[in-house]
């Protein structure tokens, strides 16, 4: 409806009458809502905009029905920002702001300026109220654009995907509601593709929608701190002096630089990933199933999920083992060191649990107590290491000393190698990843994940290069901690090693292995340089706790994420979150009792690397995905963080698997085979995903760009490939006609299903392009490599040239057009075969092939009820609707379908039992998709056509379901030369390489027909005939000007002798070819304008009539076989 050009003139100028215009009047209701009535109402936004009170709600209908706008403190406020405000619905008695949604709306209402309706989109928003414009009257922009438009201005409540914790979802006015005639109805809303949620993110939009007070961490609490602490690991206080002393100072530079070299890659890498888009929960696992797709996600996800909950195991080991060697060294062993290692750990993972699933605002108090511990241990340690103390000497303490840093600056590797020690070094470098892999509980992921990461990264690689250095320069490699090892002032010029320069001789404990001190020989040496010894051990404690807890919340937060996919069905169960942090309790039990199973094991060497590889892979992914996604130049791929680099990103995914193999091949080779078998699973389950992911972009790429290369290639006789246009109708109308033209195109070469859609008033476009991407995905479901491509005709001839002219693309563009045969042609109108035959005729005008299919029983099985429960069944998955289309052609006509029937068929409805003729169709239009057994494909090549009469059933015949068949060929020729005409055809198919089993040469072709099959061919023709001698020229003229197909006396007599050809060729073909799989014969031609379209029916009928499968093939006349090389 349109506003009175009073109110759409100067809306703003005028807010007396604009209220009038906007009162409901509780005294009217009409009986229903028309198309533009509105169940929502949004204010216009006053021209006078002034300083306004923000807290002031706009969530009142009847304030906003009865007040100016200019008078709402709330809408200056609005103005300020150049937006509307929604309000709630009108309510039409003026009662209250909560009317009913289904209430009518008002006469007022429904001639407002400014009206919206409101769409409920549960199964994507969990229930959020989805707003978008339906009419053609709403004046929102007035003042921005000078006249009336519903038209959207950019707007980010557009694009987003979920209604909430970020804002409202908004639906911007379709281009059918701002283009489409007024009366015309708008199509159905929906989201743009690629856009529609999948079933975890519509519980993460519902668990969104529902979640109140949810703890949100900043980049420091929520990344910095986690990644510090668990790259922070034993490592630094246990392992870090022992790799100085075997690998020297400079070497474990090398070592910590090569492995930062790894990290930083890969964190700018996971900078890249995060900053493209928002990010939802699921850390590592999200990142890469997003950027490459379910089939890596969800093999990474899943070994990364496992990693984790095995890196608890590792650090609380690595705790135990602490704990226990202190028992020793005061001698409070409970059992044996194995078993107290089991016990410790079993006590530590109970307690690590229990602060876990008390929250993650618990744990993260907690990671900040121990980070507090950790850094107090470092600066503890380098305190220490400035205070020499003379009682620390005998145990190789110094202090800084340039003779000790230099004897310390080269290698001594006992029992190691560099690469050794960088294996046992490099976890120590992983847990990059832990604040990524809570993502979903960072307040900004864009922001946190990169700044927090990297920052990470430099800071502890600061602090283990300063420690290296720092150990390596006061500290000797063996030392025996006895007072009495020193040396007298006699031997001291004698003396080389840094010791002698201290007083000391160590060269005895050294000779003998018997040092118990040193870089080389005492793990907990740090303890000793540190200014107060138990605070490293408070340290040690700290960084191995704090590294299984953020583990033990990373493991379940990651597998949480992967179950909500869908990826793996059998673990749905642990994608259940509780409380208002959605936190997944049963990841945890999980995670726990896979840690508490790797703890029992006991010994940390053996679970480190399994760790590290699962890890590295991770990472290798993360890097790839950068390359790839940048490979892809999908313009989908823009990330806010700009220093990465899509050549250094390959190279970390190449580190990442070199130092894979280098810490533990084994170990990196079974870690491979676990992907692999993970990846071939899900690309075997085919996961029903749209992520649009790097591998989509990339394969459009690629397909795009050989397209391209391929239409600069010139055509050559080696490669030619029969490319099908088949008039299918719908895909699944003429199953036979399907199986059988993709049985000799599947791998091979183009098919195409054509179909001809005609007879609308008008045409719905729409429903067009619905229907397309429904019958695609039903051939993908249906593993048959076809494309469905519909038209809109006035006729199916004028479709049929489209289809010729348009369908395909480059060289990939179909060359042979395969129509079914119409087995109704004498039952309709006349016109409809003449249609028919001229789509044949502009087949051959295209330089298009020819192939027709005529199965006795028919192909159109669509007017079958139930037939299509396969379709729908198919579709429900996919969201559709569960019907079962109906096409309402009559039976067995041409190839097109020509109008679908408006009805649609539950599939549950009761099935009619079907009659004899109807079950013989079923039956024959599965022929095809049996194997067929030992039989033969005749072909009765009679004329030349290039070679296709004889390719196709080569093709035929190499394909699984028709490897048992012979091919027997059949061939005209004269009696007195059968012999000669069979060696030279033999020869000839001995060239082209095509095995046969016989060759047939027939010498009567040109033998009279029997005399009852001439008289039923005549009487076949009787009602189509002109009778031209039978009337005035001129009437006889006018006849066939109205009707052409109709068939001259002339005609019949210049082609009586091809008449009879067609004849005796079915009797041979009875004779020889009757028990045959499949009859594949030359198409016989007839000359466009000279034979009618009834004469040319009928011999196609004649010479098909009662005969198995037949396939009546006619190429272009252009060479498709060669014998050269």
């Amino acid at each position: 409806m349109s506003a009175p050009p009073s109110a759409l003139s100067a809306p703003a100028q005028n807010s007396a009458a604009e209220n009038d215009f906007l009162a409901p009047d509780a005294g009217q209701r009409p009986p229903g809502p028309t198309p533009s009535q509105s169940r929502f109402q949004v204010d216009l936004v006053a021209e006078a905009a002034g300083a306004a009170d923000d807290k002031t709600s706009s969530s009142d209908a009847t304030a906003a029905a009865s007040e100016a706008p200019s008078t709402d403190p709330a809408v200056g406020g609005e103005e300020a920002k150049g937006r509307f405000r929604v309000v709630n619905f009108a309510d039409p008695t003026g009662a209250g702001s909560m009317a009913s949604p289904d209430a009518a709306p008002t006469e007022g209402m429904q001639n407002g300026d400014t009206v919206m309706s409101e769409t409920s989109l549960h199964s994507s928003t969990g229930g959020q109220h989805h707003y978008h414009y339906d009419t053609h009257t709403n004046t929102y922009y007035l003042r921005t654009f000078g006249h009336n438009t519903i038209d959207a201005v950019p707007n980010i409540d557009f694009y987003r995907q979920t209604a909430a914790p970020l804002g409202e979802k908004l639906i911007r006015p379709t281009l059918s509601e701002l283009h489409d005639e007024l009366d015309k109805e708008p199509f159905e809303d929906g989201f743009a593709n690629g856009d529609e949620l999948t079933p975890a993110e519509e519980a993460a939009a519902k668990e969104a929608a529902e979640s109140k007070g949810v703890v949100k961490f900043g980049w420091i609490k929520g990344v910095l701190v986690r990644c510090m602490l668990n790259i922070w690991g034993v490592m630094l206080f246990i392992r870090m002096s022992w790799i100085v002393g075997q690998a020297g100072i400079v070497l474990t530079c090398v070592i910590i630089s090569m492995a930062t070299v790894v990290t930083t890659i890969t964190g700018l890498s996971t900078s890249a990933i995060a900053t493209n888009g928002f990010v939802r929960g699921g850390g590592a696992y999200y990142l890469i199933s997003r950027s490459l797709g379910p089939e890596f996600g969800g093999s990474i996800g899943l070994i990364f999920a496992f990693a984790n909950a095995v890196a608890v195991a590792m650090y609380v080991v690595g705790f135990a083992e602490t704990v226990v060697e202190i028992l020793v060294n005061n001698d409070a062993v409970m059992t044996d060191q194995l078993n107290d290692i089991r016990i410790i750990g079993t006590i530590t993972i109970i307690i690590l649990l229990g602060i876990s699933v008390a929250g993650m605002e618990w744990e993260a108090k907690a990671q900040i107590i121990l980070l507090v511990v950790l850094v107090s241990a470092i600066f503890n340690y380098f305190i220490g290491s400035f205070i020499p103390i003379k009682s620390k000497e005998p145990a190789g303490f110094f202090g800084y000393d340039a003779s000790l840093m230099w004897e310390n600056m080269g290698p001594d590797f006992r029992e190691e190698t560099f690469f050794s020690v960088f294996a046992i070094f490099f976890p120590a470098a992983t847990g990059i990843l832990a604040g990524t892999n809570i993502s979903g509980d960072l307040a900004d992921p864009q922001m946190a994940i990169p700044k927090g990461t990297l920052l990470a990264i430099l800071i502890t690689g600061i602090v283990y290069l300063g420690v290296a250095v720092s150990a390596g320069s006061c500290i000797l490699r063996d030392a025996s901690g006895n007072m009495n090892d020193t040396i007298s002032s006699q031997f001291m010029e004698n003396c080389s090693t840094a010791a002698c320069k201290f007083g000391y001789d160590f060269s005895t404990c050294k000779s003998q292995n018997a040092c118990r001190y040193g870089l080389h020989n005492d793990f907990q040496v740090m303890s000793l340089v540190s200014g107060f010894g138990p605070v490293i051990t408070a340290g040690i404690f700290s960084a191995t706790l704090s590294s299984a807890l953020a583990s033990l919340v990373s493991a379940p937060k990651v597998f949480q994420a992967l179950c909500k996919d869908n990826i793996y069905p059998g673990l749905q169960m642990f994608a259940k979150g509780y409380g208002k942090n959605n936190e997944p309790l049963r990841g945890y039990i999980l995670t726990f009792g896979i840690a508490l199973g790797f703890i029992l094991i006991a010994k940390l060497n053996t679970i480190a690397p399994i760790i590290s590889n699962f890890f590295l892979a991770s990472y290798a992914l993360i890097n790839f995905s950068v390359f790839h996604a940048s490979l892809a130049n999908s313009p989908g791929w823009r990330p806010s963080f700009k220093y990465y680099s899509m050549w250094v990103s390959l190279a970390g995914a190449i580190l990442c698997c070199g130092v894979m193999f280098v810490i533990n091949w084994a170990a990196a080779l079974l870690t491979n085979i676990i992907v692999m078998a993970l990846y071939i699973y899900v690309s075997h389950k085919k996961p029903d995903v749209n992520w649009g992911s790097s591998t989509q972009a990339l394969t459009y790429h690629q397909a795009l760009t050989h397209t391209l290369h391929l239409s600069g290639v010139e055509d050559h006789i080696k490669n030619f490939r029969p490319q099908c246009l088949v008039m299918t109708g719908y895909p699944n109308s003429r199953p036979a006609l399907l199986d059988l033209v993709h049985s000799f195109t599947k791998n091979v070469g183009l098919m195409i299903c054509g179909h001809i859609r005609m007879g609308y008033r008008r045409p719905n476009f729409k429903e067009l392009a619905t229907d397309q991407t429904r019958y695609q995905r039903w051939l993908l479901k249906n593993e048959t490599k076809a494309f469905y491509m519909p038209v809109l005709a006035e006729d199916l001839r004028q479709g049929c040239q489209y289809l010729l002219q348009a369908a395909g693309l480059g060289r990939l563009k179909p060359n042979t057009l395969v129509l079914g045969f119409k087995n109704d042609w004498r039952d309709g109108d006349m016109m409809n075969v003449e249609t028919y035959i001229s789509m044949i005729h502009d087949a051959f005008d295209f330089q298009f092939g020819a192939v027709i299919l005529r199965l006795k029983e028919g192909l159109d099985v669509s007017h079958i009820q139930g037939q299509d429960e396969l379709l729908s069944s198919q579709e429900k998955s996919s969201g559709m609707k569960d019907v079962i289309v109906s096409i309402d052609t009559s039976k067995d006509s041409d190839a097109d379908s020509s109008k679908p029937s408006s009805k649609a068929t539950n599939k549950k409805s009761p099935t009619v039992p079907l009659n004899v003729s109807d079950q013989r169709l079923l039956e024959a239009s599965q022929q095809f998709q049996r194997k067929q057994g030992k039989g033969t494909v005749d072909v009765w090549w009679l004329f030349d056509d290039g070679g296709l009469t004889l390719l196709i059933p080569y093709l035929l015949t190499n394909k699984m379901r028709w490897k048992e068949c012979k091919i027997r060929v059949f061939i005209g020729g004269k009696i007195n030369r059968i012999d000669h005409d069979r060696r030279a055809m033999a020869t000839l198919l001995s060239k082209f390489r095509i095995d046969f089993s016989d060759i047939t040469v027939l010498g009567d072709i040109n033998t009279k027909p029997k005399k009852e099959h001439m008289a039923a061919f005549e009487e076949m023709i009787e009602p189509y005939r002109l009778k031209e001698d039978d009337m005035e020229q001129e009437a006889a003229e006018r006849l066939k000007n109205s009707e052409p197909w109709r068939i001259t006396d002339n005609e019949l007599e210049l082609y009586r002798a091809k008449t009879y050809r067609q004849l005796r060729l079915n009797e041979l073909l009875k004779e020889h070819s009757s028990t045959a799989n499949l009859i594949v014969m030359s198409l016989p031609l007839a000359r466009k304008g000279a034979v009618s379209s009834a004469l040319y029916m009928a011999w196609l009928e004649a010479l098909s009539k009662d005969l198995p499968p037949i396939l009546l093939v006619r190429g272009n006349h252009q060479s498709v076989l060669t014998f050269y090389s």
